[in-house]
């Protein structure tokens, strides 16, 4: 399709550049070779030099007006000789210029504040990858609870343990592993007839009643279940465990134990 105006680029341009090991001497070889002095950005110690005044050339021979010496910086653009690329210019790409995917390592950090905690977005694995540690443990045979007595649940039989971090019917965060973790209880109890609550203890102490499920039954009803979902900040050491109670009146047998959790990218 014909157009009005300068043809679309579709390369980028960049000039030649040459660096040179100096030395005692006002003779040097060029890369290419240059027919006149004003081809030639030269510049000693970050200083661009006069053409014929400061240097002359001839071919591939660069003369200086002058020796300079090895502690000088001394490096020549060529002026008269530009390269192609299909590259941009280091720097040179602004985000409208984006479309597409960017390598993780290319993004830059950045956090975000979530329950009064600083939560890191970074660049790297820290975009993307995967939500560990992450757990999940199961009930291996049934548990009894007393009434009235918050007891803490039992998790005998691990499915997935990313981080070897759940031992003991509680999850302890690794080092390293500061961050905002999702966790997802439920258990059910047998011959249920009043109230079944289940709770998330933080280091031994139970969280606020937001991360508390409960179940309410006017009359018996053969199972009573409750679930629990909670996030959580944590920092290494924190450790995590289930809780529950009732007050049926009779010791209740539960089933059906699921304890799980992981740390959110």
């Amino acid at each position: 399709m014909a157009y009005i105006g300068n043809i679309p680029a579709d390369k980028y341009q960049t000039l030649q550049k040459q660096s040179f090991t100096t030395s005692a001497t006002d003779t040097y070889t060029l890369s290419y070779a240059v027919t006149n002095p004003q081809d030639l950005a030269l510049f000693i110690n970050n200083v661009r030099q006069n053409p014929n005044d400061a240097y002359t050339v001839s071919g591939t021979t660069l003369t200086l007006s002058s020796a300079i010496t090895s502690s000088d910086t001394m490096y020549a653009v060529f002026l008269g000789r530009a390269v192609e690329t299909i590259a941009p210019a280091l720097s040179s790409v602004t985000n409208d210029m984006l479309a597409g995917s960017i390598a993780n390592a290319k993004l830059a950090n950045s956090s975000i504040t979530l329950n009064g905690s600083a939560v890191s977005l970074g660049g790297s694995a820290t975009v993307g990858g995967t939500n560990t540690p992450a757990f999940t443990a199961i009930l291996d045979s049934n548990q009894t609870m007393s009434p009235n007595t918050t007891t803490k649940l039992t998790f005998t039989s691990e499915l997935l343990d990313t981080d070897n971090a759940f031992a003991d019917s509680k999850f302890t965060v690794p080092s390293g592993k500061d961050g905002n973790y999702l966790f997802n209880a439920k258990f059910r109890a047998s011959n249920f007839s009043q109230t079944l609550n289940i709770y998330i203890y933080k280091n031994g102490s139970e969280l606020n009643t937001g991360f508390r499920g409960n179940a309410l039954s006017s009359g018996t009803v053969p199972y009573g279940a409750v679930y629990l979902t909670a996030l959580v900040p944590l920092v290494a050491g924190d450790y995590i465990e289930i809780y529950g109670d009732h007050n049926s009146g009779s010791t209740q047998s539960l089933t059906t134990k699921v304890f799980q959790g992981f740390k959110l990218l």
